[in-house]
């Protein structure tokens, strides 16, 4: 990157912009400085942001947004991350450095002075720590060009504020988890409109990364698909094959559509009203009948008789009769 400012009215920052309160603030704190901005906002398999919260955002205060898909390549560096995973399946680390390389190169094209972020200091122990921001930044290429407005002050100065473009004087000195100084400056700044903190990126969920780990433990490869199925139904390990569960109309099409897309074997009670079930991997007749006996589990169909349950396999129908699985072997499949 290389300052274009002087060749402009005003400078240029590039915002990575998720749509949270922190990365509003932080925005926002360089608008009031006389610079312009454009902003990236990336989604993944995983996340993909506060979108009505951008959209609002962008609308208002009249900026461009960058939307980048991290597709293939994010899923790559999920299944081996250089740095590793925090207290989950997040690899957070090589996340960001990924997203800083895509947004160096946004920042080129655009010819943009800085980047701009809102993370906070210690905000999250895995990759907000200093040692580990300035890590990211090294890895991606951007020592020095990465702004945080809201912890700027805790951290080295960068070539912007060197340079003149950003009054360091106006930053601030946020650490921590806290969130009520990032509410008083949205109060000061008249930011009235922000999202509450949601559930956020998926690898931080213990069930889903639960899921995830089984499937790399067993498959060693990721694909968009597999993370299709990861996200949806109830998820059972009967030996090499997998049974993905429906838990309700919306899943169960879904799962239907996944099925007939990808050519899996699926089934459904054939009387009663019940979920669509998928089997994955290796499916003989034992997996069948054992996936079979937890769809009749699920199903509005009597517990204690024998019960009709149609299997599409390669494209034909059978019938197979199953009892519901008993409850504690039920759980043991669960993953």
């Amino acid at each position: 990157m290389k300052c274009c400012w002087l060749s402009r009215n005003r400078p240029l920052a590039l915002a990575l912009l998720s749509g949270g309160l922190d990365s509003l603030l932080a925005t926002m704190l360089v608008l009031e400085q006389n610079v312009d901005v454009e902003a990236i906002n990336f989604m993944t398999p995983f996340y993909i942001g506060e979108l009505e919260s951008i959209r609002w955002f962008s609308k208002t205060f009249k900026i461009k947004v960058h939307r980048v898909f991290l597709g293939d390549e994010y899923l790559r560096m999920v299944v081996d991350p250089p740095h590793g995973y925090g207290s989950q399946m997040n690899p957070c680390i090589d996340c960001r450095i990924l997203m800083f390389k895509k947004a160096r190169e946004i920042a080129e094209k655009v010819g943009a002075d800085f980047i701009v972020t809102g993370e906070v200091l210690n905000e999250r122990p895995f990759s907000q720590r200093r040692n580990v921001m300035l890590l990211i930044e090294r890895e991606a290429g951007l020592e020095g060009k990465v702004l945080r407005p809201l912890s700027a002050k805790l951290l080295p100065e960068t070539e912007a504020e060197k340079a003149g473009l950003i009054d360091r004087s106006k930053l601030l000195a946020i650490r921590g988890r806290r969130r009520r100084p990032q509410i008083e400056l949205a109060e000061k700044l008249g930011l009235e409109r922000y999202p509450t903190p949601s559930g956020g990126c998926l690898l931080t969920d213990p069930e889903f990364s639960r899921r995830l780990r089984d499937h790399l433990e067993r498959e060693g490869k990721l694909t968009l698909t597999d993370v299709a199925l990861l996200k949806v139904g109830r998820h059972f390990r009967i030996n090499r094959a997998k049974i993905i569960v429906g838990r309700n109309k919306r899943e169960n099409d879904r799962l239907l559509s996944l099925a007939r897309l990808h050519g899996f074997t699926y089934m459904k009670t054939a009387e009663y009203k019940g979920p669509v079930t998928l089997c994955l991997g290796r499916t003989n007749r034992n997996v069948l009948v054992k996936a079979a006996e937890i769809t009749v589990q699920y199903s509005d169909s009597p517990k204690d008789t024998p019960v009709r349950v149609i299997v599409i396999k390669d494209g034909i129908g059978k019938i197979i009769t199953a009892r519901a699985i008993n409850v504690d072997e039920l759980e043991s499949l669960r993953i």
